[in-house]
């Protein structure tokens, strides 16, 4: 393995990162140092999270830089403030030792009087969200017409992000005979068409495998009802004492609501989002890094530039659609040669999609037993006994205090005092688990009933085994007019309470799913709530029309008509009811 120092890294950079504990080059840093330094080709390189890329291509950006001239001569772009700030800080470390040389992180969210202050003053190197560099540029205060290196840094978020249209904007701006890096952790055909139109002759190096995650990364997976993830992911929280752990969910309502569930229960969290102020976002990231935080529950988007070497678990609350997504999670653990854990907690519907990940990562998911109660508890006793044991005492100071207290405990017994502690500590556990069933997903194994020989089946063929009208008892049934021949699922049914009902979460109980409807169970007081939010909402193009489920109504001729109609509406037709002379109302059609 090469040095930094035979890559031709220079002399007063080798410094600065030495200092910066750097030792050996990594290899993407290996591939694309000496490249940016030495050749006139543009790279495409496909790397994970974690890999080095910022070093990768900062020390060669600042290195081709001349700072007698005081203008931006290199632009890196990237998905977000948080990565914005990072890269900026990461090159500011990296050009301690270069005379007078700048950066400048220009981001929204911040004020843009002092960004356009320090451009006047000369910068060498910007970098930027592309939004807050478009503004600049509107307003004539960033030239770029001096840029000799371009630099794409988590291409494939900023596509996710709906910049395409920035980036053209941007690139259009830069001189064509400029140098263009492109870091991205997935390639898909708009990136492919980026490297087309302002590439030359591009180089593609791949860091690793396409689409695999860290090679140290344990995949697993518990597997649940819907109604039980909160309570799995939990156990899985409480079983592992020194948990430090991003949770990731789908939107910002459910990172919210599963934030604020674990504060209530007591755990060191927070949420990080994109409706969270600037100032609340960068708080939250703080008090993360310094393990204020053990567990942070975050969006995709928003997590991004949150760069931690030590997380123990990567938690997804679900499985999200794109399997790069997955993978860009699952390698923020196991860094630093470090073994990480990515734990994925599912229902029963979310099996095909976890294996179309194996598929792509080359790795499988072990399925692991939802912890138990007991397992749970004697592994925190465990560990607060290992904590017992490794404590630093400090004989000086503790003992000002130790006569006076064991005074006060000297009546105990050994085996009374211990017995205390760990009340103490675990009460709260010990109370919340007592009798505590098991969540574990139980397949339905039960063998089918052999039909007798010339045996008749009279059973009617209709879907009444699960039409079922009474609710269990405190719950109210419901109805919502889409089915499984819609594609609707319980893990559909939980996405569109969570993002349509305001207020509390909605504990949802029995779910029966028949072809063109669906019926499930909430708690009586919630109903009015459900089906209020459900009315008029949007499943897969289609407009959801909910009910408290009538005993005796033909809801499959229901839901038959409602396709119908809604048809017709599609073809130019809208649906409305007109009183009639005589006040009865008519069901009338009228033409759009």
């Amino acid at each position: 393995m090469a040095s930094f120092e035979e890559l031709g890294v220079r002399e007063d950079l080798l410094r600065a990162i030495a200092e910066l504990g750097f030792e050996r080059p990594m290899p993407v840093q290996e591939k694309v140092i000496p490249h940016l330094l030495n050749e006139d080709s543009d790279v495409v390189a496909l790397a994970q999270t974690g890999t080095g890329k910022t070093a990768a291509f900062g020390l060669p950006v600042l290195q081709r830089i001349d700072a007698t001239v005081q203008k931006p001569q290199a632009l890196i772009l990237s998905p977000t403030r948080e990565l914005c700030l990072q890269i900026a800080g990461d090159l500011a470390d990296f050009s301690k030792y270069m005379h007078k040389m700048s950066v400048l992180p220009v981001y929204g969210g911040s004020s843009i009087e002092s960004q356009i202050r320090s451009l006047r003053r000369g910068v060498h190197v910007v970098v930027a969200t592309p939004g807050r560099l478009i503004d600049l540029i509107n307003r004539g205060v960033v030239h770029l017409d001096l840029v000799n290196t371009v630099i794409l840094d988590e291409a494939d978020e900023m596509l996710n992000m709906g910049f395409l249209d920035s980036i053209n904007e941007i690139l259009a701006q830069v001189p064509p005979q400029r140098k263009t890096l492109m870091f991205s952790a997935t390639m898909p055909k708009e990136i492919a068409g980026i490297a087309k139109n302002y590439m030359h002759n591009p180089v593609e190096f791949v860091i690793g495998t396409r689409n695999e995650g860290a090679a140290n990364v344990n995949h697993v997976y518990y597997l649940v009802n819907a109604k039980d993830k909160y309570l799995a992911l939990k156990r899985v929280a409480d079983n592992n004492p020194n948990i430090y752990a991003i949770i990731f969910c789908r939107t910002r309502r459910e990172t919210q609501e599963i934030a604020d569930n674990l504060i209530q229960d007591g755990y060191n969290a927070d949420s990080l989002h994109g409706d969270l102020s600037q100032q609340q976002r960068d708080t939250v990231m703080k008090k993360f890094r310094d393990g204020v935080l053990s567990i942070l529950v975050a969006t995709d988007v928003a997590a991004r530039g949150l760069d931690v070497d030590d997380l123990s678990h990567v938690i997804n609350y679900g499985l999200p659609d794109d399997i790069a997504v997955y993978t860009h999670r699952s390698g923020r653990t196991g860094r630093a040669g470090k073994t990480g854990v990515s734990v994925a907690i599912i229902h029963s519907r979310e099996r095909g999609k976890m294996r179309d990940i194996e598929k792509k990562i080359g790795k499988k998911f072990e399925r692991k037993e939802v912890p138990t109660p007991k397992h749970i508890i004697e592994k925190q006793l465990y560990n607060l006994a290992d904590r017992l044991e490794r404590v630093d005492v400090n004989e000086e100071e503790i003992g000002k205090y130790f006569h006076g207290v064991s005074r006060k405990l000297c009546w105990l017994s050994g085996d009374d005092l211990l017995k205390r502690v760990l009340s103490l500590e675990f009460n709260r556990l010990l109370d919340y688990y007592k009798d505590a069933p098991e969540i574990d997903y139980v397949e339905d194994r039960k063998p089918k009933k052999e039909k007798k020989e010339n045996e008749v089946d009279n059973r009617p063929r209709t879907n009444k085994e699960k039409d079922r009208r009474t609710a269990e008892k405190g719950m109210a049934r419901i109805y919502v007019n889409v089915g499984k021949s819609d594609g609707f699922y319980a893990g559909n049914l939980i996405e569109l309470l969570n993002h349509n009902v305001n207020g509390s979460r909605v504990e949802v109980g029995r779910i029966d799913l028949l072809p063109n409807y669906s019926l499930f169970d909430v708690k009586k007081g919630d109903a009015a709530r459900v089906v209020g939010s459900l009315k008029g909402a949007d499943f897969m193009g289609k407009r959801l029309y909910s009910e408290v489920a009538e005993p005796d109504k033909n809801y499959s001729r229901a839901a038959a008509r409602r396709n119908r109609e809604a048809v017709s509406d599609d073809a130019g037709f809208e649906t409305f009811k007109r009183k009639g002379r005589g006040g009865g109302k008519k069901a009338g059609r009228r033409k759009k």
